[in-house]
């Protein structure tokens, strides 16, 4: 197997790197950082957002439930104050899943 470099984990983004891992805008970024409670960002003196990890994980758990199940906002506010474990163990094995798809995909691709 070729080498793979290890992922870089940073200890903050910016909400434009935010934005570029989902493909949306940064307004978006910002409303949902109004709208949900469990994203809190730094920010430095200038004002400018950043994000640590944690909330980017939080990001994935709202865009999961939003954009890919069809959620609307106080649903997916809901389901995350109601049951935030279940979601988050949902979430997880839906993603190793896709890892495991796209590992399958590229050893067939390879054969």
């Amino acid at each position: 197997m070729p080498y793979k470099e290890p992922k870089i984990e940073k200890l903050y983004y910016t909400i434009g790197e935010v934005a570029e891992m989902f493909k949306v805008n940064t307004s978006l970024i910002r409303f949902w950082e109004k709208e949900f409670d469990i994203i809190k960002p730094h920010k430095n003196k200038k004002g400018n957002r950043l994000f640590t990890p944690a909330d980017v994980e939080n990001f994935h758990l709202i865009y999961h439930l939003v954009k890919e199940k069809g959620m609307t906002l106080k649903g997916a506010q809901k389901k995350l104050e109601e049951n935030r474990d279940d979601t988050i163990h949902n979430f997880e094995i839906i993603s190793r899943l896709k890892d495991m798809k796209s590992m399958l995909i590229e050893i067939k691709e390879n054969l």
